[in-house]
């Protein structure tokens, strides 16, 4: 399927009221509805009950159910495939076989949606290759992880910056994930009145190559938005390397020049998935440079000074 702008991803309570009323009006590229850890046991059958009368979010609709070994699984699963959500969120993934138990849940459905895995754990790092791979199966209609990073660094013990320390564990499941083609969403930043602390993490995670930020509040909506977009110059050398690549005389051709710089495919493909990822139009906009003209270009886009073999 094409790329979805994922840069924020709210999550809201399933039995929250007040806040599920306000999804229509959110600028979040996906709401996740909460029937996991922000719903007591006591109140699991009010969040079900809740999802049948959802507005429509004006990004993904997910549900975060509970996980497969619990005793709202089944329930949860039912209740969520009702809605026709865009997807629905697993966690506690642990192996592959935490998934199947989804995956069987949609074979009989016409229009299955989509499965999204939660990575909070540490048998979860361990075994974060096979559940990518088992992810990667289109028949397995999975193209999200989100990260737990509150549960890993619990079940870790972490007593210092939790950040920095889970930095190896974070890049090992960013590699996996790429390798499956997949799309991956960093963890949730804990005070949302911490504005300079949430901003400079939205940062790291977009320089780390994350797709998007999971976040607990509205207010954080703005920041993740513009964290993970590209910037202006950005997005203008993307649409120069598309338009470039579209011009009669480059058709069929690998490797190009523009503006003195050598433009292979991988660039292209980039420059596209850079424009979809922000929900941005590819072709040129009014006074932006024509694919003729001298580019400059940010880290992420500029080309190596030779093509690779």
């Amino acid at each position: 399927m094409p790329p979805r702008p994922r840069r924020s991803v709210l999550y809201v309570p399933a039995v929250n009221a007040k806040a599920l009323a306000k999804l229509p009006a959110l600028d979040a590229d996906a709401v996740i509805v909460d029937c996991e850890d922000a719903v007591a046991p006591e109140s699991k059958a009010e969040a079900r009950a809740a999802l049948a009368t959802l507005p429509r979010p004006r990004g993904e609709l997910v549900i975060r159910v509970n996980g497969p070994a619990t005793e709202w699984f089944a329930d949860d699963m039912a209740a969520a495939i009702g809605v026709r959500p865009d997807a629905i969120l697993v966690p506690k993934v642990d192996h592959p076989a935490d998934l199947r138990a989804a995956v069987d849940g949609f074979a009989e459905l016409d229009e299955p949606p989509r499965l999204w895995a939660m990575i909070e754990t540490p048998k979860a790092i361990l075994n974060i290759r096979e559940i990518a791979e088992f992810c990667a199966n289109p028949g397995n209609r999975a193209d999200c992880f989100v990260l737990g990073t509150n549960d890993l660094a619990k079940d870790l013990g972490l007593r210092g910056p939790a950040r920095q320390i889970l930095r190896p564990a974070l890049l090992q499941v960013l590699i996996a994930v790429r390798a499956a083609g997949l799309d991956l969403i960093d963890g949730v930043y804990n005070d949302f009145s911490d504005a300079a602390g949430f901003a400079a993490e939205c940062a790291d995670g977009a320089a780390l190559g994350f797709d998007g930020k999971s976040l607990i509040h509205p207010a954080q909506i703005e920041v993740a938005n513009a964290a993970f977009s590209p910037t202006a110059a950005e997005a203008a050398l993307a649409r120069a390397v598309a338009a470039a690549f579209a011009l009669p005389e480059n058709a069929g051709r690998g490797v190009i020049a523009l503006g003195g710089k050598m433009i292979e495919r991988l660039h292209l493909a980039q420059a596209e998935r850079l424009l979809a990822r922000a929900n941005l139009p590819i072709s040129p906009l009014a006074g932006e440079m024509s694919p003729q003209a001298p580019v400059g270009g940010s880290a992420d886009m500029s080309p190596r000074k030779d093509p690779a073999p």
